[in-house]
């Protein structure tokens, strides 16, 4: 495990020496390399540190910074943003910290937030093919007209709906549902329709004229 260690310290200070240069040849004599400027990098490879090779005097490669020093840039800077802007420094004991993040409110249970409702895309679409699918007593075939598009959609309506009264009726669909497949054909979207207890389902509709493609929200 050294030795990888070892190996892996001599592989990135020779690839580091052409940006740091100073640094990495403190580091290469101390690994007992001798003068990293002799060394090829073309020719760098792992496995080339040699067992029993014998390290290089220890010393610091990067100084620690003098603390007197720092709190002097610490003052300069201070002193210079007084004078720019004629406010006197906030000492560290006045800083305030900052205010903690507001958690969101918790939803009750059964409850869907608004972010929640605004990924369901619901929009006007008009029929305009309506059959019944074969082998299938309650689904329906139907193409709508979502204004830029025409999708085909299987319904499970045919007990409630004889395809030709649907055909230039407005609906509502969800037009960014995953597509399935039902009865081997593919329903791009959804039908919105109420279904009530032990009853047939009863499409939504509008009094007023809605254009198509428009969207619920």
């Amino acid at each position: 495990m050294l030795y990888t260690s070892a190996e892996a310290l001599r592989i990135v200070t020779a690839l580091a020496h052409p940006v740091i240069p100073d640094a990495t040849a403190k580091i290469w004599s101390q690994l007992g390399l001798g003068d990293i400027k002799k060394f090829d990098l073309t020719e760098l490879q792992w496995g080339q540190l040699h067992l029993g090779t014998k390290l290089g005097a220890v010393q610091a490669v990067f100084p620690r910074a003098d603390k007197s020093a720092v709190e002097r840039m610490q003052k300069m800077e201070e002193q210079s943003a007084s004078g720019a802007t004629g406010v006197s420094p906030v000492q560290p004991s006045e800083a305030r910290p900052p205010a903690a993040p507001k958690a969101p409110a918790a939803i009750p249970d059964g409850k869907i937030s608004i972010d929640d409702f605004a990924k369901v895309e619901l929009r006007v679409a008009q029929v305009k093919t309506a059959e019944r699918v074969k082998g299938a007593d309650k689904l329906l075939r139907l193409e709508v007209d979502l204004g830029t598009e025409v999708r085909q959609l299987v319904a499970g309506i045919a007990e409630a709906y004889e395809p030709e009264t649907l055909i230039g009726r407005k609906v509502v669909i969800v037009a960014n549902l995953a597509p399935r497949k039902l009865r081997g054909l593919e329903s791009n979207g959804m039908i919105v329709a109420a279904a009530p207890e032990g009853g047939k389902p009863v499409l939504a509709s509008f009094l007023e004229d809605v254009p198509v493609g428009t969207r619920l929200k």
